[in-house]
Parts: structure tokens; C-alpha cells; sequence
């Protein structure tokens, strides 16, 4: 059973090649007098600074577990750009931007195989630059959302189970979130939600699944262990903020005052939640530590994501510091529990993202982004734009926990989730990879890896 699951990957990738013969979706000659040069130019970098956002995820993640996990997390992450690059070529993009079925999902044949994208009309959200290029700038964000799980469930799952759920995971969570959110006739969006940058799609998505995750896996044999680099948590952090100004400011489609918006409040935000998880720990008694300091910038940036485009510079501060304060609060509480969420996901990425989900709804301005048809945010004394948000918080949050249960019941049903305790004593470097970042022997071969691991 095992060595037949194990042709299935191989055997659908040959199918997409043949595809492509049948597909080739070869264009024709576009419109393009409505594209500019300096909107194409600023989506091209800031879709490369998306894409380094996933490797810097990786270093953050990796620096956090113990040292025979670390290739491992890491990787998790980095397969992440393989996986979800092909599905979104051949049917991700189509389900997620295609054309609207119920406003829930797109047709998966609008775009099949990228068909029309090259010499598409551009997306109305995007008018500027070529469609290829929005669909090129979406998959970057299709493909940090499932590596943003990993956390949840470091150091005790099956690789090969994790791939199968990246699969799962892209078509029935993170594109039906998309579409709903982003497309002109998405439900969320007729609603009024505003989500700038992922808020809503990217991080709550994530942080709801990372919760289902922790509870369908369980707690680890061994939860008690040190972080095997915090060098590279800091490496991570600087990628990831770098990064984010692409995720945020490149939500803008184009390079205008709004993208400077964006920016500024990404820097500022970001700023200000890292000094309030310091503050707030010295608060406790706890010495400032790097790791902190990190933890609070990225809870920043993740709760900035919904609102960049929409607030004032004041208010990203504000946001930066009640996000960090929060996540902070719960991780506390979740270190009390025992929730065994590995690297903290949901007190992070899924309370970030809702925290940044409520206060778009609070301090969002028509004056800052007319865009905004609802109205102005709470804090300017209306009420249905933040109405809107908790509703909207309540239903995603349903689909995406729920959602994610369903979807890792399915994928343990057609290979077993979790690893043995022996492979989770060994560590998931050796036990799935048969790689060790650490060689003692640089001939040893795995096996004699695996008996010395075993025998200390």
C-alpha cells in the first residue's frame, strides 16, 4: 500500500506535463496601452519580495526547534514553493480569481493551465499591469499561507503526510478564502471587508489551521526543548520584514502614494509591537530577549497586513501594541494549557490576524483609502464597517478551523499524520529526510546515523 501511495505524486506530476501538451496556452496578441512601466516594475519586485518572505519563514521557524529538526522545518517551508506553484498554474489561479461560482469559489477552467493569462485584460483590481504579473504577485501569498501552519505541528509530522495536506489545503481552504475576500464578486467582499494585504486569507487561514493542527496531532513526547539557533530567528525576522513590505505595499497594484501608505505603516507597526512584547515582558520580570524582540515584530506585521492600506500612521502604532500585548497574553496562556502548538501559530499568526482584522474595522478612514464603501471605522463613530469585520471574523474563523479538521482527518485517513515515537525521538531531520545538519562522521552513512541516534 505504502510503495503504491508512494507513485501517486510522481505519476500526477507526469499528467501535468502531458498537460501541457494539450494545454500549451500559447497567447495572442493583448491590449496593453493601459500598462505602465513603473507599476510593472514595482509588482515585479515587490512579487520577489514576496517570494523571500517564505525563506525567511523557514530561517525563523528553523532557528526555533531543537537541532535534529531544523532541515526539516525548513524544508516544510521551502517545498511549500514547489508544490504550490504547479497547482497554481494548473487550477489554483482559476479557483481563487476565475470566474465567480455563488461568490464562494472560481471556475477552475477560466484560467486552466494559465489559459488567457499571458494576453488576459489586466484584473480591475490591477488595471496597470499585465495579469500574468497579479497572478504571478497572488501565488507568492498561495504559497507562505500552508508553510505559515508548520509551526503548529514542527517536529512531529510525516513529510509526505504534510505534502498531501499542502494539496488539500490550497484548493478548499486558502483559495475559497481568496476568492471570497479579493474577487469583485466575492461574498466578503459585496459585504464590505476590507483585507489589504491577507489579513483575513493569509493569517487567519493559517492560524486557525495551525490550531487545528496542534489538537488533531497531539502533544510531542518531548515538548521540552531549546531553540537550536536564535541567530537564525533573527535572520528569519529581518527576511520576513524586508519581505512584508512587498506583501503590504505591493497590495496596492501599482506604485503610488497609497503603496507609500502601506509601507509606512508596515515599518511603524512592525516597530511598535517589537517594543511592546520587550516592554511588556520587562513588565513581568522576564529580561528583554531576542527572541522576544522578534516574536513582537512579526505579531506586527501580521496585524498590520488587513489594515495597511486603510489607516493612519498613528493608528499602525496603536495596532502594533495592542497586537503584541494580546499575542503575548496568549501565548501565556496557551504555555499554561496542554495545547502543544510547537512555535505558536495561532497565539501569533491567527490572534494577530484577528486583532489587525477587528481594528481595520476600528481606525480604517475613508480619507486615508476612499475605496472604502462601507464607511469609516469605529473610532470615527460608525459602526457598520466594524460590525461587518466581527461577523465576518466569526464566519472565517468556522470555515478555516472546521475546514482544517476536515482536512486532516482525510489526509490521516490516507496516510497516517504523525510519526513514530522513534522517529520523533530521532528526529524528523534523519527519520524523513536521512539528512543530519550536524555530521559527526562525515562518511557515516544514515543508517549509522540512525543506530547512534537511537543508541544515545
Amino acid at each position: 500500500m505504502t510503495k503504491a501511495l508512494s507513485r501517486i505524486p510522481i505519476v500526477l506530476l507526469l499528467l501535468v506535463v502531458v498537460a501541457t501538451m494539450v494545454f500549451p496556452s500559447v497567447p495572442v496578441a493583448g491590449d496593453t496601452a493601459e500598462i505602465s512601466a513603473a507599476d510593472t516594475a514595482w509588482m515585479l519586485t515587490a512579487t520577489a519580495l514576496v517570494l523571500i518572505m517564505t525563506p525567511g519563514l523557514a530561517f525563523f521557524y528553523g532557528g526555533m526547534v531543537s537541532k535534529k529538526n531544523v532541515l526539516s522545518t525548513m524544508l516544510q517551508s521551502f517545498i511549500c514553493m514547489a508544490i504550490v506553484t504547479v497547482m497554481w498554474v494548473v487550477f489554483g489561479f482559476s479557483l481563487a480569481f476565475g470566474e465567480s461560482i455563488g461568490g464562494i469559489i472560481g471556475n477552475p477552467l477560466t484560467f486552466f493551465m494559465m489559459d488567457g493569462v499571458i494576453d488576459g485584460a489586466p484584473w480591475p483590481a490591477a488595471p496597470t499591469v499585465p495579469l500574468l504579473l497579479f497572478a504571478m504577485f497572488q501565488l507568492k501569498f498561495a504559497i507562505i499561507t500552508p508553510a505559515l501552519i508548520t509551526g503548529a505541528f514542527a517536529e512531529r509530522i510525516r513529510f509526505i503526510s504534510y505534502n498531501l495536506f499542502i494539496c488539500l489545503f490550497v484548493p478548499f481552504i486558502y483559495a475559497p478564502l481568496a476568492h471570497m475576500t479579493w474577487h469583485p464578486d466575492g461574498l466578503l467582499f459585496n459585504l464590505g471587508v476590507l483585507d489589504f494585504a491577507g489579513g483575513t486569507v493569509v493569517h487567519m487561514s493559517a492560524g486557525w489551521a495551525a490550531l487545528a493542527s496542534a489538537l488533531f496531532l497531539k502533544r510531542r513526547y518531548d515538548n521540552t526543548h531549546k531553540p537550536a539557533h536564535i541567530s537564525y530567528v533573527l535572520l528569519g525576522t529581518g527576511l520576513l520584514w524586508f519581505g512584508w513590505f512587498g506583501f503590504n505595499a505591493g497590495s496596492a497594484m501599482g506604485a503610488s502614494s497609497l503603496a507609500v501608505v502601506a509601507l509606512a505603516t508596515t515599518t511603524t507597526a512592525s516597530a511598535a509591537a517589537a517594543l511592546a512584547w520587550v516592554f511588556f515582558d520587562a513588565l513581568r520580570g522576564r529580561k528583554p530577549s531576542a527572541m522576544g524582540t522578534c516574536i513582537g515584530a512579526v505579531v506586527g506585521l501580521v496585524a498590520i497586513t488587513p489594515a495597511a492600506g486603510f489607516v493612519t500612521i498613528p493608528h499602525s502604532l496603536a495596532i502594533g501594541v495592542i497586537a503584541a500585548i494580546i499575542s503575548n497574553l496568549v501565548v501565556e496562556w496557551r504555555t499554561r494549557t496542554t495545547l502543544d502548538d510547537t512555535l505558536d501559530v495561532f497565539p501569533c499568526h491567527g490572534v494577530g490576524g484577528m486583532v489587525g482584522m477587528l481594528l481595520t474595522g476600528v481606525f480604517a478612514s475613508q480619507a486615508v483609502n476612499p475605496a472604502i464603501e462601507v464607511g469609516n471605522g469605529l473610532i470615527y463613530g460608525e459602526t457598520a464597517l466594524f460590525l461587518i469585520h466581527v461577523g465576518a471574523l466569526v464566519g472565517v474563523s468556522v470555515f478555516a478551523f472546521g475546514g482544517a479538521w476536515v482536512l486532516l482527518k482525510v489526509t490521516d485517513m490516507i496516510t497516517p499524520l504523525r510519526v513514530s515515537q522513534e522517529e520523533e525521538i530521532i528526529g524528523l531531520d534523519l527519520s524523513q529526510h536521512g539528512e543530519t545538519q550536524y555530521e559527526t562522521e562525515p562518511t557515516a552513512s544514515s543508517e549509522e546515523l540512525h543506530k547512534e541516534l537511537v543508541s544515545s
